[in-house]
């Protein structure tokens, strides 16, 4: 029966960005709400990186995204800029990258993207706001009187970028997620959606899914329409199991 079967390959969906990305396979991160969704129809798979900016990013892409892969990914979510809005003379300006070039190097990704499938669904992602004094709290909880003295980000700049990433999707006709302005539109959004500030709650991380998924959804990435990478147990006949596989199609 060996002999007969096929390589299954499941689809899959890849999560390209910076910490937050990194950090979503965490309990209840919005990474692993969606791997959740699509189990058992597609793999999602976390490509975070703590602390890289666009600019960094860049040098990862053929090896993440390799052309003339025979399987390239289904979809692809790049979710970057909360590094590169870093201010210039703060504490984390050696993670700054200048507005033009944070959205040149967000084209260059997504031109790469579709080189390698111009099918595969390919959705950007702002920044998410920042709480500038929850920054601070963050900094003195750890550092206490060493702590910088000004945030090394702000919620003005941030939103610079956050609209540079929109007008590029929409500029190249690819879904976005406006997170910087999604989350803005709940009272008290510092603390429910951010916990130092920068990196998201659970609540926070709901929200990115949410939202991530209705993308995916209207860009006909649905797990509801996608099929089982094997039959579903209540397809598999006890007497003869094997006709199951036979006429799966996977086979």
């Amino acid at each position: 029966m060996c002999s007969k079967m096929q390589e299954v390959i499941r689809p899959q969906i890849i999560l390209f960005g910076d910490s937050i990305t990194q950090q979503s396979f965490n309990l209840n991160g919005w990474g692993s709400s969606l791997a959740d969704n699509f189990s058992r129809k597609a793999d999602v798979l976390n490509r975070g990186y703590g602390g890289y900016t666009t600019r960094w990013a860049l040098f990862l892409l053929h090896h993440i995204f390799p052309l003339g892969s025979a399987t390239p990914p289904v979809g692809v979510t790049i979710f970057f800029g909360a590094n590169d809005a870093a201010l210039p003379g703060r504490n984390s300006d050696r993670q700054h990258t200048p507005m033009e070039e944070y959205k040149e190097n967000l084209r260059k990704m997504v031109h790469h993207l579709k080189e390698c499938s111009p099918s595969m669904v390919v959705v950007l992602i702002t920044p998410p706001p920042i709480d500038e004094e929850g920054r601070m709290e963050y900094a003195r909880s750890l550092y206490g009187e060493k702590a910088m003295t000004q945030p090394e980000r702000t919620n003005e700049t941030t939103g610079e970028y956050a609209m540079l990433c929109v007008s590029l999707a929409k500029e190249l006709g690819v879904p976005h997620v406006n997170l910087w302005s999604k989350m803005q539109e709940t009272e008290g959004w510092q603390k429910k959606y951010l916990r130092d500030g920068l990196h998201l709650t659970a609540e926070g991380n709901e929200v990115v899914y949410q939202e991530v998924l209705q993308v995916f959804n209207q860009a006909g990435l649905s797990s509801s329409v996608m099929p089982f990478d094997f039959p579903h147990h209540s397809k598999i006949d006890p007497k003869n199991p094997e006709k199951a596989f036979s006429t799966h199609p996977s086979q």
